[in-house]
């Protein structure tokens, strides 16, 4: 039986907003300038700081040795839902080494709150209990730099093209794969993904 989800006014607007339009392509987004491919050889996964979505540090080096799935949220997407089977997967493998990054973002059609107690607040009723970065761009000029690394790793193709684009990264900060938005988190791949990269030596 599926959990029914129930969203504010604001999320309901957004979602009939996009029915409307259909799935079928995604509006184009900004290119993300990928880091120069000389550097991003210099780097893992690891060498990239990011900021909590409370203002604490969140250095990806808190994760070295464990297998990340990285990924860009929002409140307000058709996607959204996703959060529920995120943190099922995050209970199936945290004790194995294993933790979902959440990063909001606005970079889609503004799907995403302003401010981000407003989105650690809207994700607390959503039972959220994995890691969440500050809201920032991961697509774009201003995009983090472990976008911008990714984007060089594994090129345009596999940037994010709307909300909950998914990047695995191994116990060795090396990127692996990357899931488009409509590859749910529990899907097969996924989880097989996760399930090899777990067994795999960091």
């Amino acid at each position: 039986m599926h959990k029914k989800w129930t969203l504010g006014g604001a999320a309901a607007i957004a979602i009939g907003a996009m029915a409307a339009v259909g799935y079928a392509q995604f509006p184009s987004v900004p290119d993300t300038p990928p880091m120069a491919a000389a550097e991003a050889q210099k780097h893992t996964a690891w060498d990239f700081d990011l900021t909590a979505i409370d203002g604490a540090p969140l250095p990806m080096k808190k994760f070295k040795g464990e297998v990340v799935l990285l990924v860009n949220t929002a409140s307000m997407c058709g996607f959204t839902p996703q959060y529920e089977g995120l943190q099922k997967v995050q209970d199936t493998y945290a004790r194995r080494g294993f933790t979902i990054v959440g990063v909001p973002s606005g970079n889609f059609k503004n799907q995403e709150y302003g401010s981000n107690s407003e989105i650690a607040a809207f994700c607390k009723t959503k039972a959220v209990k994995f890691p969440l970065a500050e809201k920032s761009d991961v697509v774009g000029p201003n995009a983090l730099p472990i976008y911008r690394w990714a984007a060089a790793k594994l090129g345009p193709q596999n940037t994010p093209k709307w909300n909950f684009h998914k990047y695995l990264i191994g116990r060795d900060g090396k990127l692996i794969a990357a899931f488009g938005t409509r590859t749910d988190p529990t899907d097969p791949k996924v989880t097989g993904a996760i399930e090899a990269a777990l067994k795999a030596k960091g």
